[in-house]
């Protein structure tokens, strides 16, 4: 399989479990809500049984955050490989097969008259 599919398919699964995440916590009662249920809201929490929803949308909501993670550190990967290859691509490498002797290059000299530069 190709990496740029892996790619994809984790980028999918890193969105998907963003927007659970969202989701999963604006649907969780904070700790005040239950409040109600002593005065009279008694039937608020029978869909999930008599714990209530908090137990398994919490658990829902760590397996997905898990999973949020590890699909991070993928992505962090899969970005750091193509930096490499970035990098790489298109540089020629310098080898130096032999040393280049300087003792037959001359230098110019050139006299600071000569020099269009004002002397402060």
């Amino acid at each position: 399989m190709d990496l740029d599919i892996v790619e994809t398919l984790i980028l999918v699964a890193h969105v998907l479990a963003a927007l659970a995440i969202i989701g999963l916590i604006l649907i969780q009662h904070g700790k005040g809500a239950d409040m109600g249920a002593g005065f009279g809201a008694g039937a608020s929490s029978t869909v999930f049984g008599s714990s209530g929803a908090g137990n398994f949308l919490t658990k829902a909501t760590t397996w997905i955050a898990i999973g949020f993670f590890l699909t991070s550190f993928a992505l962090a990967y899969f970005a750091k490989q193509r930096s490499v290859e970035v990098r790489d691509l298109g540089i020629p490498k310098i080898i130096q097969t032999e040393e280049i002797s300087t003792d037959s290059v001359e230098v110019p000299v050139i006299e600071t008259t000569e020099s269009e530069i004002p002397e402060l």
